[in-house]
């Protein structure tokens, strides 16, 4: 089944954080555009730009296959030091995250300038 997961194709998005540090507007961006196209979305990317303060989130899909509809979740697990070895309290935290969603394709994350450390799931909305 990994070839219904492989893909080709590629949407850039680009915007700002939400004041709450989420992906904010984008995420209704992202899901529009999959909804509209009629594309299966396969995975995402998610890189912040802390020098021009922007948010990049490619999209990865197929378009000779049936879409679907999906959403995009921003969970902000708190203050991470990069410099850590051990990221076990992290991993435990993005478990729980993803105990809250269901249907999770992919997930990716950022952290902000603030060392936020930001995890973005998407989903199946089925």
């Amino acid at each position: 089944m990994i070839k219904a997961q492989v893909h080709d194709k590629f949407k850039i998005f680009a915007g700002e954080l939400a004041p709450d540090q989420s992906i904010g507007k984008l995420a209704g961006q992202v899901a529009a555009f999959a909804k509209e196209s009629g594309v299966a979305a396969k995975s995402i990317g998610v890189s912040f730009v802390e020098s021009a303060n922007r948010l990049l989130i490619t999209l990865g899909y197929r378009d000779d296959v049936p879409g679907y509809p999906i959403r995009l979740h921003s969970v902000r697990l708190g203050k991470i030091d990069p410099t850590a070895s051990d990221f076990t309290a992290l991993e435990k935290a993005m478990a729980l995250a993803s105990g809250k969603h269901q249907n999770i394709i992919c997930h990716e994350l950022y952290v902000t300038g603030d060392k936020e450390f930001v995890l973005v799931f998407m989903t199946h909305e089925a």
